[in-house]
């Protein structure tokens, strides 16, 4: 008796993520050089990766994602001196971000469309983050070409309310948090209201439930953690904290799942 065929549906669920996964794991590769160098102002493409210590450069089998690592027991093969455990975790969690986009994205023709334009928001996400929390900037030249970056994307797998949608939270989201800077300085940088308009943009697209759930969860993330920080005594008052990490994990909590309860809350209010 031959085995059932496997629908296009299933088939899909099953080989995108997988796909996905995998292409998370390189670009994690690539995400950890761009967030050693773009503060920096150094090239990304060159010079070759090499180990600080000892400057050699990284041999081509020691490179793959997290599997060289583990081969090298986080040690230089030239020199020994120790390979930070972040390496391996940016490409680990780069490449299980990818594997959630995909499911959220990748099981029917329609969500395939907009999947190149959400996992490239998940890499800018994960590229922002990390350069945050290193040196409590979100720069330019990430920032700002992401924007026709994304819109190209979205404008070729999706709709014309949709993208309307998107540029409207682009907008709104964009003046509320330059009303909040210019408020309240020091509360935030100006490169959090640069990187709202891409949260803004990439949470309405979807729906305006998950715009506002993005909004509010970046904000709320971002309050806990500071008074977490201060009861911990590793913070005061006027510490500047990293608001960006906040804001895109915020965005993606909304675009994977919890902005359907944005939805019910539109939905009640309508009733």
């Amino acid at each position: 008796m031959e085995p059932p065929a496997l629908s296009e549906h299933a088939f899909l669920a099953v080989a995108v993520p997988a796909l996905a996964g995998l292409l998370g794991l390189a670009v994690g590769s690539f995400l950890n050089v761009v967030a050693q160098r773009v503060p920096a102002g150094r090239s990304v493409a060159r010079p070759p990766s090499a180990c600080p210590r000892c400057a050699h450069p990284i041999r081509a089998r020691h490179n793959v994602p997290v599997l060289g690592w583990l081969v090298l027991r986080g040690r230089c093969f030239d020199c020994e001196a120790p390979i930070s455990a972040r390496y391996p975790l940016v490409e680990a969690g780069t490449g299980l971000a990818f594997v959630l986009v995909a499911v959220r994205f990748g099981a029917d023709p329609e969500g395939l469309r907009l999947l190149p334009a959400y996992l490239t928001f998940a890499a800018v996400a994960v590229a922002l983050a990390l350069i945050d929390l290193d040196v409590h900037r979100l720069p330019d030249a990430i920032v700002l070409p992401s924007y026709p970056a994304l819109a190209l994307l979205l404008a070729v797998g999706g709709d014309g309310r949709a993208l309307s949608r998107a540029a409207t939270g682009a907008v709104l989201l964009g003046l509320f948090f330059l009303v909040v800077w210019y408020v309240a300085p020091g509360g935030m940088g100006f490169g959090d209201v640069k990187l709202s308009g891409l949260v803004g943009a990439m949470t309405a697209y979807l729906t305006w439930g998950t715009f506002l759930v993005g909004a509010f969860l970046g904000f709320v993330l971002g309050a806990v953690a500071g008074v977490l920080l201060m009861a911990a005594g590793r913070a005061g008052r006027r510490t500047a904290l990293p608001f960006g990490p906040f804001l895109v994990v915020g965005a993606w909590s909304a675009i994977l799942g919890a902005g359907r309860l944005g939805d019910l809350y539109l939905t009640s209010l309508g009733r």
